[in-house]
């Protein structure tokens, strides 16, 4: 047999593998959808999508049953808000820094470590939210819960910041040097140049960035289940005990609730919201990506 010939039979056998590969991925998903859709259907045939959408009360599991969601979507989107006022400038400034100011040697070393906090399993970020952060805070403010959405909120964000910093330190370091040097060779300062010229060019890596953080906290589960507690409730205040939709799926599928109740169909109800707003926010971040992406010849 030839050499050619045994080329284009290895060639072959690679392209049926990625495509194996991609099939399953694909095939996979939509059988997760398939099967939250499935699950999510049957839960509404008993439980009003509007009450489900403007009940003020999570209390599936109690005898007096209330399946408004919103208290759990208040405590997902109040740790993701105080999640992303950590991260979004600290992984911003971080991210310039690495692309502007720091040499290649010191970026070799610095960027490596924040991205080692990637690899930390977040039950370790969890407890470290619960053991250390929150009696931290509960010095400076006594009245703070021994649960609470801040601790939690604050780690989370901690957690989120190699994902903005590295995204956004690869966006700006792929800006052409040509327009950092022609706005140097104008008068602008560094910082100028990093603020006006960098950071604009990379906007679409920046900005998908941090759409990409927020769909991270919004589906962070670990760290809410340990240190932000398990009572639902539609509050903005960050110093009580909340509970995330992540941490009531948590919280339903260890207990004993049977499976093929209506209490137990609420995870796939929540599951589906959750999926919806993830789904919505991944589609933003590509359009921002497309919508602001500059192209250099």
């Amino acid at each position: 047999m030839s050499y050619r010939r045994l080329q284009k039979i290895k060639e072959w056998f690679i392209e049926k593998a990625l495509f194996l590969s991609a099939f399953f991925s694909v095939f996979i998903t939509i059988g997760i959808v398939g099967v939250l859709i499935f699950e999510t259907f049957g839960f509404f045939k008993v439980v009003s999508i509007f009450d489900f959408l403007t009940d003020t009360q999570w209390t599936p599991l109690f005898s007096d049953k209330h399946f408004g969601i919103l208290p759990l979507f208040a405590g997902t989107f109040l740790t993701t808000i105080i999640a992303m006022a950590v991260s979004l400038p600290i992984g911003v400034v971080t991210a310039i820094y690495l692309s502007e100011y720091s040499s290649g040697k010191v970026r070799g070393v610095v960027k490596p470590i924040l991205e080692v906090l990637a690899a930390v399993p977040t039950v370790v970020y969890g407890y470290f939210a619960l053991l250390f952060v929150t009696p931290l805070l509960q010095r400076i403010i006594p009245d703070m819960s021994g649960f609470n959405s801040l601790a939690s909120g604050i780690v989370m964000g901690i957690m989120i910041i190699p994902i903005i910093s590295s995204l956004s330190e690869d966006a700006m370091h792929a800006v052409p040097m040509s327009l950092r040097e022609g706005a140097l060779a104008l008068g602008s300062t560094k910082f100028q140049v990093a603020l006006k010229v960098v950071l604009p060019a990379a906007l679409s890596g920046v900005a998908s960035s941090f759409i990409l953080g927020i769909s991270r906290a919004v589906g962070e589960t670990m760290i809410v289940a340990i240190a932000a507690g398990q009572q639902p409730r539609l509050t903005l205040n960050p110093l009580v005990p909340i509970e995330t939709v992540t941490a009531y799926i948590v919280q339903v599928s260890l207990g004993d609730t049977p499976t093929g109740t209506i209490e137990y169909s609420t995870i796939f109800a929540a599951g589906m919201s959750l999926f919806i707003v993830t789904f919505v926010l991944n589609i933003v971040s590509y359009w921002l990506k497309k919508r602001f992406r500059e192209e250099y010849e």
